[in-house]
């Protein structure tokens, strides 16, 4: 007898046979993946048993509050004590220039000499004519004498007398006339050398050798004095009023720091001297000029300078270094760290700066521990920290030029 396999037969039990196999490798790995759901995750590496991020390290200082006296800062220029421009009195020719421009001069030093041979002529021709008056005077008196003597003899008419006398008169006004032309000349002579009239700094020569200067009109040098010097500036009706209401003072006993363009801070110090009567209208300001010393001669006339005057009053405030403060957009705030440990946040409303230190005029208490290194290491408010406390020596002091507070960034 013969046996047949249908082919439709065997592939069936081929495909049931398989999928019998995979049914039991399939089942293991199902097991194995739901006991692997049931067991608790482990956390990464560097967190706590909550999923947080260790404690950062950050270093803290107390908030204080500190007596500070305030400053309103403005800007100004330096201007000289005195400025003269130096004319020629007389008209001539520039003989010789006997200073070094852009040096110091002594009052009464000798600057220009003008040609002087005219006004050594005119001074002789008007000498000579003092003396012609007064040899007519003598012969006037002379005859004035001889005729009072005739008149006790009754030997001269009174008219011819008279006349003697007024030809006097007339001869001694001849003389006080002379004399006068006499010490014009020898006026205008000594205006043929120009001198200083200050002391200061001579400016360039506008003339040289064999040039003509025009009596009170051509400009020889300018002369600059030098030590003490004012500086010019201009307070704001804000600062001039909280000024007086916080003192019986006047504004004149001021005191003001001055700093150049190339200063750190503010090393020369003076006193207001002069408040003008009136304040402007058009830019609601007042002029104010203080005195400085100027030794060292670092201050010139037209600097630009930047001035801090001095409010009469002290206040209390809450200081922080600047580098503490961090910026969101247009806002303003630092990291405190609160009694769990943990990092938050207070936006701060910022005043002016005083001594190298940013008042707090809102936003912060004293005795709060302000983050004032590490902020870069905070990456989100109520994160755990770990503060270490600066001494109050060191919280008082700047912080290093190498710690730069970290920004938010912009969203």
């Amino acid at each position: 007898m013969r046996l047949e396999i249908c082919p439709q037969a065997t592939a069936a039990g081929t495909a049931s046979a398989i999928a019998s196999a995979l049914r039991l490798v399939a089942l293991p790995l199902a097991l194995s993946a739901a006991l692997t759901a049931c067991e608790p995750s482990k956390p990464p590496e560097g967190s706590n048993a909550k999923g947080e991020p260790a404690p950062a390290t950050v270093t803290t200082a107390a908030v204080r509050a500190e007596p500070v006296q305030l400053w309103n800062q403005f800007n100004g220029r330096i201007a000289a004590q005195e400025t003269v421009e130096i004319r020629a009195r007389v008209a001539g020719y520039i003989d010789r220039v006997h200073f070094r421009e852009g040096q110091p001069v002594r009052k009464g030093q000798l600057l220009f000499s003008i040609d002087a041979r005219p006004y050594q002529a005119t001074l002789a021709s008007a000498q000579a004519q003092l003396q012609r008056a007064k040899a007519a005077m003598e012969l006037a008196a002379t005859l004035d004498r001889r005729a009072r003597d005739l008149m006790l003899d009754r030997a001269i008419a009174a008219e011819e007398a008279d006349n003697r006398a007024g030809t006097l008169a007339q001869a001694r006004a001849q003389v006080a006339a002379a004399q006068a032309t006499v010490a014009a000349a020898q006026l205008d002579l000594g205006f043929t050398e120009v001198r200083a009239p200050i002391a200061g700094i001579a400016g360039r020569a506008l003339l040289t050798t064999g040039n003509l200067a025009r009596a009170d009109e051509t400009v020889l040098v300018t002369v600059v004095s030098q030590n003490p010097v004012y500086v010019n500036f201009d307070a704001d009706e804000q600062s001039l009023l909280r000024g007086m209401q916080n003192s019986s003072a006047t504004m004149g006993e001021a005191m003001v720091r001055v700093g150049l363009v190339s200063d750190e801070g503010f090393p020369h110090t003076g006193r207001v001297g002069f408040t003008d009567n009136r304040l402007d209208p058009q830019t609601g300001t007042v002029a104010l000029r203080a005195t400085l010393n100027n030794d060292q001669g670092l201050l010139k006339p037209g600097m630009f300078a930047r001035v801090q005057m001095q409010e009469r009053s002290s206040a209390t405030a809450v200081l922080i270094d600047d580098k503490a403060v961090l910026t969101d957009q247009s806002r303003k705030y630092v990291y405190v760290v609160d009694v769990a440990q943990r990092a938050q946040r207070r936006d701060l409303q910022l005043g002016r700066m005083v001594d190298g230190k940013r008042i707090v005029e809102s936003g912060l208490e004293p005795g709060e521990q302000l983050v004032v290194a590490g902020m870069q290491r905070i990456f989100y408010p109520g994160m755990p920290l770990a503060p270490q406390m600066l001494d109050s020596q060191a919280a008082g002091a700047a912080l290093p030029a190498t710690q730069k507070p970290a920004q938010k960034a912009q969203p």
